[in-house]
This record gives C-alpha cells, sequence and structure tokens, in this order.
C-alpha cells in the first residue's frame, strides 16, 4: 500500500541531507572570532602591527584586563603574533600571523554587512 505521506517524509530528509552541515570547524571560528572583542581586535590589526595602547584607542569601551586577555587567546591561537622590539624603552607590538590575515576577507565581509543591516 503507498503511504503519501512516508513519501513525503523520505522526500523531506533526502531535500535535508542534501544541504550542507554546520561543521565543528566552523562553529569554533565562529565562537572564536564572535567573542566579545575579538573581531574588533582582528579588525584593528587587519591595517598592521600596533601597540597595546593604541589598540585601545581604536577599540573604545575596552579594559586592559579584556585586551591583555584576548591578545593571550589571539596568541595561543596563532591568529597573533606579540612582538618584543628591543629599544629604549622596550616596545611590544601585535601583528597578524598569515592565519590571522586570512580572516581579511571575512572580517572586512562582516563589517559590510554590519553598515547595511545594523
Amino acid at each position: 500500500m503507498w503511504d503519501v505521506a512516508s513519501d513525503q517524509a523520505i522526500a523531506d530528509e533526502d531535500r535535508v541531507l542534501a544541504r550542507e552541515s554546520c561543521c565543528s570547524a566552523y562553529h569554533r571560528a565562529i565562537e572564536l572570532i564572535g567573542k566579545r572583542w575579538t573581531g574588533a581586535i582582528v579588525f584593528v590589526l587587519l591595517d598592521g602591527p600596533l601597540r597595546f595602547s593604541e589598540v585601545k584607542v581604536l577599540v573604545p569601551d575596552l579594559s586592559d584586563r579584556l585586551l591583555s586577555e584576548r591578545m593571550k587567546e589571539l596568541e595561543a591561537e596563532g591568529i597573533v603574533e606579540r612582538r618584543v622590539i628591543d629599544d629604549t624603552p622596550v616596545r611590544v607590538e601585535y601583528l597578524l600571523t598569515a592565519k590571522g590575515e586570512a580572516l581579511e576577507p571575512a572580517v572586512r565581509a562582516l563589517k559590510r554587512w554590519a553598515n547595511a543591516w545594523l
């Protein structure tokens, strides 16, 4: 006996399975860059190296403690490099690694979307 509801359920399941699923790598990337202030920090570093105080100026309302925490996380992920410049006085700069620079198209696209829709 032919069951229309059963055929429809199979068709619906096939349609859903044909779509691309959300993988764990995508979810991890969104969680990383979507973490409060992280995207903004990456965005301001897209134009080149900055000192800690310069990042603070370009990302208003970000506390020293949270900036330090995010920089350490980004460094641990291999997205940001902390470079010590042996000078008097010693200076520290933060810059994007190749992995961080690879985020540029996505970060700039998100900025355009935000400007258009938010």
